[in-house]
């Protein structure tokens, strides 16, 4: 595998981690919203990834697509919430805060592994050229 194959693969992951990662601060930012432009609470939105392809290699990810949630708002009993209904519950997002912020340090470590490969074939190439200049 070459030097740029390396930093190919190495672009896609921190790419994917990215968007994985703005997708995550976007569901916290919005674990508490109520209404939306489209009618109802936000709803929780996830990455999908999917493994590219390139020649003779397999290497590299990217978004596939984002997704949101299928999974119901939770109800809050809040008669006085301008977005309560009738019973006087309120429709809320149905996230996690804990689950979010795991898998935002999960995608921060992946990211910084990526990092890593970066850095470490950059150190690979020094050397061989250090080698070849003797």
């Amino acid at each position: 595998m070459s030097f740029f194959n390396v930093l190919d693969i190495a672009s896609t992951g921190l790419s994917a981690q990215r968007i994985r990662v703005n997708v995550i601060a976007s569901n916290m930012a919005n674990a508490n919203t109520t209404r939306t432009e489209e009618g109802g609470p936000y709803r929780k939105k996830n990455v999908i990834f999917e493994q590219v392809l390139r020649g003779e290699h397999k290497g590299g990810v990217r978004v596939q697509q984002i997704v949101p949630d299928t999974k119901p708002p939770s109800l809050r009993y809040e008669p006085g919430h301008p977005d309560a209904n009738e019973e006087g519950y309120v429709e809320y997002p149905n996230i996690n805060p804990v689950e979010e912020l795991v898998n935002m340090l999960e995608a921060s470590r992946s990211y910084e592994a990526n990092v890593t490969m970066v850095n470490t074939a950059k150190q690979l190439a020094q050397a061989a050229i250090g080698i070849a200049s003797r």
